[in-house]
């Protein structure tokens, strides 16, 4: 009976001093001062619109974090909604552990395409079909168009335009997106294909880097139209091109339907 008891009395006093210990610990971490959060920005390819330098400063200027301030004061969801709440931005984590240390991950949208207005302004849209605002600081290396747009940076997904009628009929962008995607995941033309230019007539002209040539593409209507004319096309450069010359042709013509036309300068 007594070892019983003399059991009972350990495992109190074992339990009090871990709550004692758990309490100084808590007392102890709310008095330290945070450090400079441990950062990881992630993005698909070179094209990164924001560094880790470049994050924290906005962080600071939004006063959610200040050097030295109480790790108690640290507000890691409120950082979280603001970082989230950044165009440029796919995903984002921010946490903290015990002590002073505090990580925040982020994960940044893939630019594919950089669009110029018909007034020069300028925006971009991701792989995954939405638009962003020009980026001050850098200037990522992606397929450019230019010519007759004249749509406005409104943050409509191409996917929403593509299944609107209304908005399908008056819009391009969703041609663009095609286009880009297309040349963006595709090995041969991601090295070929520099600059599009959409005409007045709706017809896509793009200019590859290699050659003085244009290629004449039309219309990007459908996936599949898309797909069949790179699909040509890419016959054209790696059957015809090797033996006549990359300066033989002024146009390539792959407008029409299972066709390619080469027109000789």
């Amino acid at each position: 009976m007594m070892k019983k008891w003399i059991k009972i009395v350990l495992w109190v006093l074992l339990v009090a001093a871990t709550l004692a210990v758990l309490i100084i610990a808590n007392y102890t971490n709310q008095a330290k001062k945070s450090r400079v959060p441990f950062m990881s920005i992630h993005v698909e390819g070179e094209n990164a619109f924001i560094t880790e330098a470049e994050l924290l400063k906005r962080v600071e200027d939004k006063h959610l974090f200040t050097p030295n301030q109480s790790v108690e004061s640290l507000n890691v969801r409120n950082i979280e909604r603001f970082i989230e709440a950044m165009e440029e931005v796919k995903s984002v984590k921010v946490y903290k552990n015990i002590g002073a240390a505090w990580f925040i991950e982020v994960e940044l949208r893939k630019p594919i395409a950089r669009i110029f207005k018909t007034n020069n302004k300028s925006y971009y849209i991701d792989d995954e079909g939405n638009t962003l605002g020009r980026s001050n600081l850098h200037t990522a290396r992606v397929l450019v168009f230019s010519g007759y747009i004249n749509e406005n940076l409104d943050r409509v997904k191409v996917a929403e335009i593509i299944n609107n009628d209304s908005l399908k009929s008056i819009r391009k962008i969703d041609d663009i997106y095609r286009i880009s995607d297309y040349v963006c995941n595709d090995p041969l033309l991601h090295v070929l294909i520099g600059q599009v230019y959409l005409e007045k007539s709706g017809d896509f002209i793009l200019t590859p880097l290699v050659g003085d040539q244009i290629i004449v593409f039309g219309s990007a209507n459908t996936d599949e139209e898309v797909k069949d004319k790179f699909d040509r096309l890419k016959i054209f450069y790696k059957e015809a091109m090797p033996y006549v010359g990359w300066d033989k042709y002024k146009e390539i013509i792959v407008k029409y339907e299972g066709q390619i036309v080469g027109r000789k300068k």
